[in-house]
């Protein structure tokens, strides 16, 4: 399976911190924003990742994690020159892709929480459909919302409704079969001009070939977009962190952990991070690696 990281837009709900650099970019208490949404593919065993940004920060991603060799993966790049829709990823990456079932993930989505690895990895064995993720939210009329049967099968997926069928905030987070770069191709633009991601889903949805994974009541799901979102998602990586003594999104310590490189590789990685914190982490895992 290959994956996808849209970590494009303008960040305008983040001006004027975003004026100079992407949302993406913008630290989540320790780490850049963009290393939650890797995680999470690597964590589901998917080592071949296309970075879709603005042709203005694609150099930068680039400076930050080069490609993706020293953590056993590999990353390319591309370019959204404007915000046309989610889906629009999906025909970005066509060549990337290749035909090959894919995950795309939202570059502002921070997800944490017990078993979230076993889910993912069931979600990347897919040959058919597609896997979206659900969470339980107080107001389910500032989402995408959907409503499944017994089975978790989708049954439909309404936009922000006034009368939400159920509390179940699809999330950015994304699992589908090979079909779906066609499905992306043959999408007309909403009337807000964009390539709406739910218009992939309901074409899953409409053939009964799509299901949903409800996130429980020990998972977190954070979208960073606002100031006070992303205040409030750093405040809950670092209360995780400090009382754990374990990182959250940690792509050296993952990396590591999932076979994707060894010990040697992993201290390697940790002499170069400095004397930050999050580097004499990293020294700490290569020290019990070699143990």
């Amino acid at each position: 399976m290959k994956g996808i990281v849209l970590a494009g837009g303008t960040g305008s709900r983040l001006h004027p911190v975003t004026l100079g650099v992407s949302k993406q970019l913008v630290p989540v208490y320790d780490k850049p924003m963009i290393y939650y949404p890797l995680s999470l593919l690597m964590l589901a065993g998917i080592r071949d990742v296309l970075v879709i940004t603005t042709p203005h920060d694609v150099d930068l991603f680039r400076r930050l994690l080069g490609d993706g060799s020293d953590l056993g993966m590999s990353f390319s790049y591309a370019t959204q020159p404007q915000p046309n829709g989610i889906a629009e990823a999906l025909v970005i990456g066509a060549d990337h892709v290749a035909g090959e079932p894919v995950c795309l993930v939202l570059g502002d989505n921070l997800f944490y929480g017990h078993g979230l690895q076993e889910r993912l990895k069931d979600a990347a064995a897919l040959t058919e459909g597609c896997v979206l993720f659900g969470y339980t939210v107080k107001d389910p009329r500032q989402y995408g919302v959907a409503e499944i049967d017994d089975d978790h099968r989708i049954v439909s997926i309404e936009e922000k409704p006034a009368h939400p069928k159920s509390s179940l905030a699809v999330t950015g987070l994304y699992f589908y079969d090979g079909s779906v770069v066609e499905v992306a191709r043959n999408l007309r633009p909403s009337a807000r001009g964009e390539l709406e991601i739910t218009d992939v889903n309901m074409w899953y949805v409409d053939r009964g070939l799509a299901r949903l994974h409800p996130l429980g009541r020990g998972t977190a799901w954070l979208d960073t977009g606002t100031h006070d979102a992303l205040l409030e998602a750093s405040t809950f990586v670092q209360v995780l962190e400090h009382r754990q003594g374990e990182l959250i999104a940690c792509l050296e310590e993952i990396a590591w952990r999932m076979g994707f490189i060894d010990a040697d590789q992993l201290e390697r990685l940790a002499r170069r991070l400095g004397g930050s914190s999050y580097g004499a982490h990293v020294l700490r895992i290569a020290a019990e690696a070699r143990a």
